[in-house]
């Protein structure tokens, strides 16, 4: 922290009619700005103060936007932006059995990887989203989509047991994702989690193992989670248990473990994942496309849970866009709950940046406009015709802007998005090889 009367040289500053700093809890700060010297947010001062004290490389006026921490993507598969709406209006095991898994087991490579999420970082970057977590095969090829987009990722260490174009067995699946993380460790943009896919596709002996390196390497295990209910009755069948309470018995449930969907929950697993500091990924979009259900996540927050936000990958959503999602969550909790006080605007936009980045482990690093974090930030204008008047900047994020909205982007102090135009991603080649792919894939259907 600057002290009162220092004087300090930045790279750059960045000018907000206000800033949503998320921490602490409901702050705006009218006309203040940013210090960035390298990675890192040097400095949070009044306008008037910073340019007294401050000698910047460069001033950024932004006098008609919000400035909020860069959106943190809690749940996606990157890579299947090249599956969008391949099969759409279908129940999730269709979808999955019929269509994704068929075309995936043609189509899924390296390059495919690579290629598709770019497109997806890509599109996200333009969104305000600066981080996101990934769930997918050929994760070494998505972290390094990620980084020749800029974006911070977090890489899954993914595990199914039947084969694909990846991996032979569970063995192999974990054997692939170690090297990949032994390899990529060293990048600053990345980090990785233990990305076992579903209690459905997962054994026990496989789950057992995760939770043993998600000791050693500390680091999250993520898994989709009673996202319907033919899942539960599945579980039950074969279990006779819901599969959290298998989960719980193999002793994955704790702080480091994210519950993907979690749409359905009953008050004691609530009060158990609760008391566990366990995490949700709450995927508001594709539950309702895939007819999943609504999460209760008035009642996940009530009693004190964790929850971010995900889009889901673009196959099921089909857009790869939190600030969408933080109106349609924010929406949804206020129906289910009768009670138009659930998830107010402040707490969408915790949900979509800090609680995302604590699920991750990353709250130290981004999540929040806070003096030492990474320079992860993203400038909304809200001075658009159809954001006018702005009583409440917060609310006007969370109910009226849109990714269309979104100006300026930063990821660890470098400006990726300069007046919605990305600056480090060739749109024309990255829409070319989406138009390639489309073509293949839907000649093979």
């Amino acid at each position: 922290m600057q002290q009162m009367n220092t004087l300090f040289s930045a790279d750059t500053v960045i000018e907000a009619r206000w800033i949503i700093p998320i921490e602490p809890h409901g702050a705006v700060l009218n006309d203040h700005s940013v210090a960035i010297a390298g990675d890192r947010i040097t400095a949070v001062l009044p306008r008037a103060e910073m340019r007294r004290r401050c000698k910047a490389g460069r001033t950024i006026d932004l006098s008609t936007h919000a400035l909020i921490p860069g959106l943190v993507n809690l749940h996606t598969h990157a890579a299947m932006a090249l599956m969008r709406g391949l099969a759409d209006d279908l129940p999730l095991m269709d979808w999955l059995e019929k269509h994704i898994w068929p075309a995936e087991a043609r189509h899924v490579s390296a390059q495919f990887v690579y290629d598709g999420t770019v497109l997806a970082c890509a599109e996200m970057l333009r969104g305000g989203v600066t981080c996101f977590n990934d769930m997918y095969f050929f994760p070494e090829m998505a972290g390094r989509a990620a980084l020749d987009a800029g974006i911070r990722a977090v890489l899954g260490i993914v595990l199914v047991e039947f084969p694909t174009a990846y991996a032979s067995d569970a063995q192999d699946y974990l054997r692939k994702g170690l090297a990949m993380r032994d390899e990529l460790k060293s990048e600053p943009l990345l980090s990785f989690c233990m990305a076992p896919h579903a209690p459905y596709t997962v054994s026990d002996r496989s789950f057992e193992q995760i939770l043993t390196l998600s000791e050693q390497l500390q680091i999250p295990i993520n898994t989709h989670l009673h996202e319907t209910r033919g899942e539960i009755r599945e579980s039950e069948g074969k279990f006779g248990m819901r599969p959290l309470a298998r989960l719980e018995k193999l002793g994955l449930l704790g702080p480091s473990f994210i519950a993907i969907h979690a749409v359905h929950l009953n008050p004691a697993e609530i009060a158990l994942l609760a008391r566990l500091g366990a995490s949700v990924a709450h995927c508001p979009s594709s539950n309702l496309k895939l007819a999943s259900g609504i999460a209760p996540v008035g009642a996940m927050l009530s009693a004190g849970m964790n929850v971010g936000l995900g889009t889901d990958g673009a196959a099921s959503n089909n857009r790869l866009d939190v600030l969408s999602e933080m109106r349609l969550a924010a929406l949804l909790a206020k129906a289910a709950s009768d009670n138009a006080e659930t998830l107010p605007a402040h707490v969408a936009l915790r949900m979509a940046t800090l609680n995302a980045a604590r699920a991750l482990g990353l709250e130290q690093k981004v999540g929040s406009v806070e003096t030492g974090k990474c320079a992860d930030l993203c400038a909304v204008n809200l001075a658009s015709i159809e954001l006018s008047p702005c009583y409440d900047p917060a609310s006007q994020l969370v109910y009226a802007a849109g990714r269309e909205n979104v100006s300026h982007v930063w990821v660890g102090g470098k400006l990726l998005v300069e007046q919605g135009r990305l600056l480090h991603v060739d749109e024309a080649a990255v829409a070319r090889k989406a138009r390639e792919w489309q073509s293949r894939i839907a000649a093979s259907n």
